[in-house]
């Protein structure tokens, strides 16, 4: 520390150009001990200035978030308002129906399905024949074209679900009418019924399916392979 003078001031004592107000000032022999204020020094000299490590960085993080804020709500209002051409219209666009790819070269399962008397009625017994399931539409006008088209020889048998047998279109041929309590026929074709649709089945007097037809259209779709079933 400094020594004091003769009459126990510090040496700064009464030094020209000092403010009194600054009392008595005492200058240390180490200048190593004025470490601490002059970091203390720096330390205000940075939050009044701005210097890095000062106020900026003290601001920086309310900043930061206020803009991770701002971006987020904008990013929310984009995706609000943002123009689409189908909204309210785009709906998936159903997959087409249609029977397992290797269901046609199979053979016909030995059903029995029963008729309007609920007696058991086996269905390889009717081959050649187009079988027409009616369990999603009843197609009456499907039903009466294919039984003009059919050669002779050539069976047409509507199936229905449950154990009512619906009757057949009037004309001079008649459908054979049954029903498929069991659901074997729509198991064997791995498809559920489709409402508004009738499926087909072609099947040759060896009891292999020819050629499925996932909804019976015109008879000029399948007129040929009809025909083949009487060969």
């Amino acid at each position: 520390m400094g020594k004091p003078d003769a009459e126990g001031h510090g040496p700064a004592d009464g030094l020209p150009g000092l403010p009194p107000e600054w009392g008595r000032v005492v200058v240390p022999d180490d200048a190593s001990a004025l470490a601490a204020e002059a970091a203390q020094v720096r330390r205000e000299l940075r939050r009044a200035t701005g210097l890095p490590g000062g106020g900026h960085r003290a601001l920086a993080l309310p900043l930061l978030v206020l803009l991770v804020a701002v971006l987020t709500t904008l990013a929310g209002l984009l995706v609000v308002t943002w123009p689409r051409a189908n909204r309210g219209t785009d709906r998936p666009t159903p997959a087409p129906y249609a029977p397992p790819a290797t269901l046609t070269g199979r053979a016909l399962p030995a059903l029995d399905l029963v008729d309007a008397d609920d007696a058991p009625v086996p269905l390889r017994g009717l081959l050649p024949a187009m079988i027409i399931l009616l369990d999603g539409c009843p197609c009456p006008d499907r039903v009466t074209d294919a039984l003009a088209a059919a050669p002779a020889g050539v069976s047409v048998v509507t199936v229905t679900g449950g154990r009512t047998v619906p009757a057949g279109p009037t004309s001079e041929r008649r459908a054979r009418a049954l029903a498929d309590p069991a659901g074997g026929l729509r198991s064997f074709l791995g498809q559920p019924a489709r409402p508004g649709a009738a499926t087909a089945l072609l099947v040759d007097r060896a009891g292999t399916v020819t050629r499925v037809l996932p909804e019976l259209g015109t008879v000029e779709t399948y007129r040929n392979d009809l025909s083949a079933l009487a060969a």
